[in-house]
């Protein structure tokens, strides 16, 4: 097969029981994609039924699971004979090799790594997504710590009218509730990335056996060991993370993407953060911009983007980040600590954390001089937000900075007449 539609096949990556995946190239928008194809094998005309019934499932969320760490589905055509969905193609390759004791990945990394996927599930729990098939071979690593889950042919849609198919997912992965075909919530896929979270952190999995049944017993009836048992160096914090997240009793598993979150950076920012002072895990920068209400309408996607778009900056005390005079390219958000803003000897302002300063370069659209110093009055992290990394920006992303903004101006100015007001 040279082509499919208007796509040209480069290879084949890969194939299952009923369909394949090409890679392939898009040549109107001058990209590389995936392509699922739904194969026709004489003699697995019952597997043949649930794939295209996966399918329809994984066709019908093209557009709407739009997130930095889910991967992209373009396009679905199911009246082509085979049909087929388009799909973002990421070259980097599945989470599957670092489930070894040999091949092992940082905690560090693991750690950033199972937060962006919780950030991703919540985001689809959101969109009344449940994805039902978690698994480190649906999981894609672009390169570091960045991730994409794939592979929502198995999901449930919250909102259905129609029955959902049972018994669905990778029996080793299932939750309990999964296993008993007991009515599901986000908790099972939160369950799932728990079992995934033990396999990256200890290279062993949590409930193990010769089969199926086996190990769908020990799922409903025993008791994973800590990781920690496994691993030494793994610290108590860790371990009551995952086992929280692995409780059979769904009142005592995580009841939420946004606990299961907040504990994972809570142990990142103690544990890991203090090791490495220079640089800024993304979990800690996620973090640091949802805790500021200059960032409330932003979107988890658009977070995202501004995390990749800023110069983040840890500076020391005492060091002036804007001079008077210089030409300014962009604005600048204190993420932590305070700064003082003086022009000669004169002290003109103190912003803390959240507070924006030289956004008069990005509010004029051009590049203007700097009207005052501005310096650091303790160990702070600012980040820098360049006006040309803006313009590239996605529309959502920007539209959002405007909000923000013009709040910020109407706070200026209900200030400004309350003064003169009472002046």
């Amino acid at each position: 097969m040279d082509s499919i539609g208007k796509y040209k096949i480069v290879c084949k990556l890969g194939e299952g029981a009923t369909s394949a995946v090409y890679l392939a190239h898009d040549p109107f928008a001058a990209r590389d994609v995936a392509i699922k194809v739904v194969e026709d094998h004489p003699g697995k005309e019952s597997a043949a039924r649930f794939q295209r019934k996966f399918f329809i499932t994984e066709a019908s969320l093209a557009g709407k699971l739009d997130h930095p760490h889910i991967v992209q589905i373009y396009d679905a055509v199911l009246d082509h004979s085979p049909p087929y969905i388009v799909m973002e193609y990421v070259p980097g390759g599945t989470l599957e090799p670092y489930t070894y004791p040999e091949r092992l990945l940082p905690v560090s990394e693991v750690l950033e790594i199972i937060f962006k996927c919780t950030r991703a599930l919540d985001f689809a729990w959101r969109m009344g997504v449940i994805h039902r098939d978690l698994k480190p071979a649906n999981l894609l690593r672009v390169d570091g710590t960045n991730v994409k889950v794939t592979d929502f042919g198995a999901a449930m849609s919250v909102a259905a009218e129609s029955t959902q198919v049972s018994g669905v997912g990778s029996p080793a992965y299932m939750s309990p509730q999964q296993v008993k075909d007991h009515p599901l919530n986000h908790q099972t896929d939160i369950f799932s990335l728990g079992v995934v979270m033990y396999q990256l952190l200890t290279g062993l999995m949590p409930f193990a056996g010769t089969t199926n049944y086996s190990i769908m017993y020990q799922i409903t009836h025993v008791d994973p060991p800590p990781p920690s048992l496994m691993r030494t160096d793994l610290s108590p914090a860790l371990d009551a993370i995952v086992m929280r997240a692995l409780a059979k009793d769904l009142e005592e598993r995580y009841p939420s993407w946004d606990k299961f979150s907040y504990d994972l950076a809570e142990v990142f920012r103690a544990e890991v953060a203090p090791l490495d002072q220079e640089s800024i895990a993304d979990t800690e920068k996620f973090n640091l911009l949802r805790g500021m209400p200059f960032f409330d309408a932003f979107s988890d996607a658009a977070l995202w983007e501004v995390m990749r778009l800023a110069d983040w900056q840890k500076l020391e005390g005492g060091t002036r980040f804007i001079s008077e005079g210089e030409l300014g390219d962009g604005f600048f958000i204190i993420a932590q600590g305070n700064v003082k803003v003086t022009r000669g000897n004169k002290l003109l302002n103190v912003l803390a954390t959240g507070d924006c300063v030289g956004e008069m370069a990005y509010l004029k659209h051009g590049a203007g001089q700097r009207v005052a110093d501005v310096t650091t009055t303790c160990a702070s992290t600012v980040m820098h937000v360049p006006n040309a990394a803006l313009e590239h920006a996605s529309d959502a992303c920007r539209h959002s900075f405007d909000r923000a903004f013009l709040g910020i101006l109407v706070e200026r100015l209900d200030l400004a007449n309350r003064r003169l007001s009472n002046a």
